[in-house]
């Protein structure tokens, strides 16, 4: 069946989006931007005006470049007694983790510059257009999915921190909307649409941006009319990654999840991937020792040496010195922005690859008053930099672990791909490209099987490995965690592909709800 191209999300209502574009002659990079826009609807916890991201876009007969529309930090800290600035606890049932929320975890966002920068290098309809979608579905109101309630639970006392978050968020009942239940957003569709209309001005410069300015002065936050004013949408060469005869295209540093991806990619280039279901624990062994080794480098400057006085250690040799210089150079000592992520890819009959990755952290607590935008609180990470909470460095684009990805094959296969997950990120792409490129696997049964994840110390299994592979991962890792299958803790892979026959596949990873379709 001929097709105008595939789609692949974290919400059916994303995945519908970008395929109504698609349909009515849209191309690749306006149905992502599409489905952006929607998933600012449909998972408010992961995606929002209010944040950032990246988009990995490679338009049919031009260069590859990725878009970073990631947030930066505020040019000017004001004194930690003067912000709005507070911990809350996040409840995924088991466990707890301590967040920090409020005016003053606001970094400068990009999403919006972000939307029409891409828009006007790349777009073919109109933004009214591109913005339908979302904005049906922002005031017809969405059901709320279990995986949606389930991630309205673990940041309950974010969505509800203030009067507007618990008028949107809780039923009559004043507890939680809960699977079934409809969310509806009418003041972000107003914003959809006067955004459309009037540009992203309206944000910056605007009346959007200068309700923010005054928010943020007036209760705690750090966003100055300055900040607003001087951010930019840079455009950059996709970090190239060769495997296995594939061309793999990386998020470049600043970002810090393509680099340590291509570390891992350069590790496994060197050895051959057990394959088949008897060579599952071998597999698993192999993976889990180039992902402790690309955890080293995500935590020491100068590995490469590190390495090297280990002269018994195979790997001393196959980390490229010139990423580990730049990965110290460019990365190190960066604040970093890494969880609350989505991801959408597309690619469309004219060949056009569009691979997008947004976060909004969870969220600040707060929306920009009128306008059913809640910012991002990307400045409350725990791990923000190595001096602790506002010691950041001023005026500077923040690191990040998201990495859209297009992979193309030696058969002549193209996939986007990308996924959420934190320090997931990367293992979870890891393993589908070796899933892909080594074992040969369909795209969907590629995203679907069983994963693993290290760093600390602690190995992470999803079950379905098989009982040898946790016996030799027990010997290293003492600290062993196995879990159920498919658990959201191992990442969100959505991936769109084209093969070299030009047929069309997509798949959305059923561990975060994903969903796919053709067009």
């Amino acid at each position: 069946m001929s097709a105008r191209g595939a789609v692949a999300a974290g919400h059916p209502a994303s995945a519908e989006a970008a395929r109504e574009i698609l349909v009515e002659g849209g191309n690749a990079f306006d149905a992502v931007l599409g489905a952006m826009c929607a998933s600012c609807v449909a998972e408010p916890v992961l995606c929002s005006l209010g944040g950032g991201g990246y988009l990995m876009a490679a338009p049919t007969g031009q260069d590859a470049r990725l878009y970073d529309f990631f947030v930066s930090t505020p040019q000017a800290r004001r004194r930690p007694s003067e912000i709005d600035f507070y911990p809350i606890q996040a409840d995924f049932g088991t466990a707890t983790q301590e967040f920090h929320i409020g005016h003053g975890a606001i970094a400068t966002p990009g999403l919006v510059r972000g939307l029409f920068k891409a828009h006007g290098d790349l777009g073919r309809l109109p933004m009214c257009r591109l913005v339908e979608p979302a904005v049906r579905l922002a005031r017809e109101g969405v059901a709320l999915r279990p995986v949606d309630a389930y991630l309205f639970q673990v940041v309950g006392a974010i969505l509800t921190a203030q009067p507007e978050g618990r008028a949107q968020y809780c039923g009559s009942s004043g507890d939680l909307l809960g699977p079934g239940e409809v969310l509806s957003q009418p003041e972000l569709a107003d914003s959809l649409e006067t955004l459309a209309r009037e540009g992203e001005a309206l944000f910056y410069d605007g009346e959007i941006g200068q309700r923010l300015i005054a928010d943020c002065a007036a209760r705690g936050g750090q966003i100055t009319a300055a900040d607003l004013r001087d951010y930019r949408v840079e455009t950059r060469r996709p970090l190239e990654q060769r495997y296995r005869g594939a061309r793999i295209l990386l998020n470049p540093p600043p970002s810090s999840g393509g680099i340590l991806l291509a570390f891992a990619l350069g590790l496994l280039s060197a050895r051959p991937i057990p394959d088949g279901a008897k060579a599952a624990a071998a597999r698993a062994a192999l993976l889990a020792e180039v992902m402790a080794l690309t955890n080293r480098a995500r935590l020491e400057t100068d590995l490469q040496a590190a390495l090297a006085d280990r002269a018994s250690d195979p790997a001393a040799n196959l980390l490229d010195p010139a990423l580990l210089r730049r990965y110290a150079s460019e990365i190190k000592g960066r604040a970093a922005a890494l969880r609350g992520t989505t991801h959408i890819s597309v690619v469309d009959e004219q060949g056009n690859i569009a691979a997008l990755s947004v976060s909004n952290g969870e969220g600040c607590g707060h929306f920009l008053p009128g306008t059913g935008i809640m910012m991002n609180n990307m400045l409350g990470e725990e791990d923000l930099n190595p001096g602790g909470f506002h010691r950041w460095q001023a005026g500077q684009r923040m690191t990040s672990m998201m990495c859209p990805s297009i992979a193309e094959s030696a058969d002549g296969s193209i996939t986007a791909l990308g996924s959420g997950g934190s320090n997931r990120i990367r293992t979870a792409i890891l393993q589908v490209l070796v899933n892909l490129l080594d074992r040969d696997m369909p795209l969907d049964q590629a995203i679907a099987a069983p994963r693993l994840h290290v760093e600390g110390g602690t190995a992470s299994l999803e079950d379905g490995y098989g009982d040898e592979a946790k016996v030799i991962l027990g010997e290293s890792y003492p600290a062993l965690a196995v879990w159920p299958p498919h658990n959201l803790f191992f990442g969100g892979v959505h991936a769109a592909r084209r093969t070299g026959d030009c047929r069309y596949e997509a798949s959305g990873d059923p561990r975060r709800g994903g969903s796919a379709c053709l067009a």
